[in-house]
């Protein structure tokens, strides 16, 4: 019953008064477009170099997309690293993917590569390579490949906030030694269209949560004409990392709104989160094992 009305509720979500023209009504109504031409790369592309992935065949964030991408173009700068923004799916091809040390999908939606770059991208990962996942990243509401949210992302989305949909509450740091959570408060208070997820990856071997969302400070409902679905999960984790093989994967459901970018929490998470994938930071995963 809670699956069909969560559908139901992000269906809901989709034919809103004003989501059409943001793009709400792919969620239900896909492109299934892939590239098949390879962007052109930089010749020369120093290393450490990330790629920042930000295609969308579902819905689209139209403002969070571009406010991202400065956020990631200052952290590269910060640190004297490459980075190449594209959303040509075709980038994902094993030639190319080897020039850089991490892959950031962020906020992508829908079915946005064929079978062999898939493939490419598993291998990749498995072979060593980073992935940050950001907020849509892991917010569709069903999946083709289901390796990318079962094995890569950890868990399905269900639904998120609605009747407000952004509120404001507290994330609680629960792994403050890792890279990507070390610059961050104990608490921090943000505002946020909060997922919810069909399970806890908590439960699942070889994750690690990075932060939660505390339930008591929001609330955490699905309101929408006759709806009013309860997606409370109790414990509540929104940012979280683990090892693919030999890969470092992180995912944060946060990043909804163009503000979040600008906010020093935020800044902080992802350019930890990046330096992690990268391996500029912190250890983990060369036996297939997390560690900060």
């Amino acid at each position: 019953m809670r699956s069909f009305r969560s559908l139901a509720a992000v269906l809901l979500l989709a034919l809103a008064p004003g989501m059409a023209g943001c793009g709400g009504l792919r969620v239900f109504f896909p492109s299934h477009e892939t590239d098949s031409v390879p962007p052109e790369l930089p010749a020369e592309l120093g290393r450490p170099a990330f790629l920042v992935f930000s295609k969308t065949n579902g819905f689209r964030h139209e403002e969070a997309i571009p406010a991202g991408i400065e956020r990631f173009r200052a952290i590269a700068d910060a640190h004297g690293w490459s980075v190449v923004f594209t959303e040509n799916g075709a980038v994902h091809n094993p030639q190319q993917l080897a020039r850089f040390d991490a892959v950031v999908w962020h906020n992508v939606s829908g079915d946005v590569l064929d079978d062999a770059q898939q493939q490419a991208l598993v291998d990749y990962i498995e072979g060593g390579g980073g992935f940050v996942g950001v907020h849509g990243s892991g917010g569709d509401p069903f999946y083709d490949w289901k390796w990318y949210v079962e094995e890569l992302i950890g868990a399905q989305f269900i639904s998120h906030t609605m009747g407000p949909q952004f509120q404001e509450a507290t994330v609680i740091v629960e792994t403050p030694e890792h890279p990507a959570t070390r610059g961050l408060p104990p608490t921090f208070r943000h505002t946020e269209e909060w997922y919810s997820f069909d399970r806890d990856v908590r439960d699942r071997p070889g994750f690690r949560v990075l932060a939660t969302v505390d339930e008591a400070t929001y609330s955490p409902h699905m309101k929408m004409l006759f709806m009013d679905d309860d997606i409370a999960m109790g414990d509540h984790p929104v940012v979280w990392s683990h090892c693919v093989g030999e890969g470092r994967v992180l995912y944060s459901a946060l990043g909804h709104r163009a503000e979040a970018y600008a906010e020093p929490e935020i800044a902080s998470l992802l350019d930890g989160a990046v330096a992690w994938a990268a391996r500029q930071a912190g250890e983990g995963c060369d036996a297939n094992a997390d560690a900060p």
